[in-house]
């Protein structure tokens, strides 16, 4: 099994996007390891001179290279595809670590934006200290935060029928997850919709609670490294997965994604129903019923569009 290394730059980056026709800019064979560099950050956010805060160089190239447009969404390293897979395959994309980009990170309210638009009308931006050896980050106010270090943007090409679309909404091929549960140890499962696949990394997150209520976690550059494996499917009518799945070392993840919170809620527990029938002989309403006494259901994002509802299902209970 080989092992690569991605760096973010000009050429393997791309803003605001998630394509089926956008080019792999690295193809692995199934089983590969990969470290990917991901950047994170706009010209208007980042801290100004003097601050004793280095803008990695990374950063600077894909910022000087992008200057001329309006940068709406997030920065992403890829795709990366995997030799072999095709349109009905799952993917299995375990985190192998997660290390710090920069000594900083930012959080940003912006008008019309966040949980409550309503309430906050000013741009307030702040700079957040980062503490890569002790992994904590020290808020304006005092406050020290351990990091948990996370990527909200992973995802693969989405079906080719959406066309180009927005990197700030999740959907069937993951994407915003901004789901706080997938740091290091964790795995994401993810259906494949074009050949390769074609996977996606960026929107380092150093720290979030569940909801990111303000629209922006601790945002901030990341380093991933992430091995791929490949699960063969029964192509287009028969595939492995249809929505993003995830598991940690202690918990298996179900995830629903809508406008409507209601309708994520109904996604998730429809997503973990199928997940216990699959795999024990319960049968559908006894794993309704398993679902109310022994599964929690979070509130993983309500700022992106498409908000989350996460399925945690405790390991060593029906296993």
């Amino acid at each position: 099994m080989a092992v690569h290394s991605l760096a973010a730059a000009p050429e393997t980056v791309r803003v605001g996007v998630f394509d089926a026709t956008i080019p792999p800019v690295l193809t692995i064979a199934p089983g590969d390891t990969v470290t990917i560099q991901c950047v994170s950050g706009r010209p208007d956010v980042m801290p100004p001179p003097g601050s004793g805060m280095a803008i990695p160089d990374a950063l600077q190239a894909v910022l000087k290279a992008y200057d001329d447009i309006r940068m709406v969404g997030h920065i992403v390293t890829g795709p990366v595809a995997v030799a072999g897979a095709a349109v009905g395959d799952m993917l299995e994309i375990h985190i192998d670590a997660i290390e710090p980009g920069a000594d900083w990170g930012y959080n940003i309210i912006r008008p019309l934006a966040g949980t409550l638009p309503e309430d906050f009308h000013e741009t307030t931006l702040i700079h957040i200290p980062v503490d890569r050896a002790n992994r904590t980050c020290m808020l304006p106010w005092g406050t020290e935060l351990a990091l948990a270090p996370f990527f909200g943007v992973m995802g693969v090409a989405p079906p080719p029928a959406f066309g180009a679309i927005s990197s700030i909404q999740p959907r069937v091929h993951g994407g915003n997850l901004d789901n706080k549960e997938l740091t290091a140890g964790s795995t994401l499962f993810l259906p494949v919709w074009v050949e390769g696949g074609l996977f996606s990394v960026g929107d380092g997150h150093g720290v979030q609670g569940d909801g990111e209520v303000c629209v922006s976690a601790l945002e901030m550059c990341l380093t991933g490294t992430f091995t791929f494996k490949l699960h063969k499917g029964g192509g287009p009518s028969r595939p492995l997965l249809t929505q993003p799945r995830a598991e940690t070392p202690t918990h298996f993840i179900t995830m629903g994604l809508n406008e409507d919170l209601d309708q994520a809620m109904k996604q998730a527990l429809r997503e973990m129903i199928t997940f216990i029938c699959g795999r024990t002989n319960l049968s559908r309403e006894q794993a309704y019923t398993f679902c109310s006494l022994a599964v929690d259901f979070h509130v993983t994002q309500t700022v992106n569009g498409e908000k989350g509802i996460h399925g945690l299902l405790k390991k060593g209970l029906l296993f």
